[in-house]
């Protein structure tokens, strides 16, 4: 596939009959529920899902999202998400890149940003990265991210 950057993580999608909306294509607020769990899986592949989350009272939540919608998806396309990190600050922010490809004729449909915080769960505001973050997301990151 052309990505826009090398080694990515990637998420296999169908496109299903529940993500079309009245206009024949997948509705864009499916897009970002794809953005989400290609996140969720890169996380819990560094060793970082719900249950760490928990234990550490700690989670990276969504601060802002840019997102451009460059093609439609259909039902029953297959297609393939990538993310990498990109940058982080080791202390509290986080930015992904996001590409969607269409795995049948290799079109770019969307391209998109999320920049994330950590937060404490319990109270919701934020909060350093424990050490295992710093750790675990680090071997995510993208060579030459910062």
């Amino acid at each position: 596939m052309n990505w826009d950057l090398e080694n990515p993580f990637t998420y296999d999608i169908r496109v299903a009959a529940e993500d079309i909306d009245a206009l024949g294509h997948a509705n864009n607020t499916v897009y970002v529920r794809w953005l989400e769990r290609c996140a969720w899986e890169h996380s819990r592949s560094l060793g970082l899902g719900l249950d760490e989350y928990r234990e550490l009272d700690r989670a990276m939540a969504v601060v802002r999202h840019e997102i451009d919608y460059l093609g439609a998806a259909y039902e029953g396309d297959e297609l393939t998400m990538a993310t990498w990190i990109i940058h982080w600050d080791q202390k509290l922010r986080m930015t992904r890149h996001f590409q969607l490809i269409r795995d049948s004729d290799q079109a770019t449909l969307l391209r998109a940003r999320t920049t994330f915080a950590c937060i404490e769960l319990s109270t919701g505001k934020p909060r350093r990265m424990p050490p295992i973050f710093i750790e675990n997301y680090g071997r995510g990151l993208t060579p030459g991210g910062a």
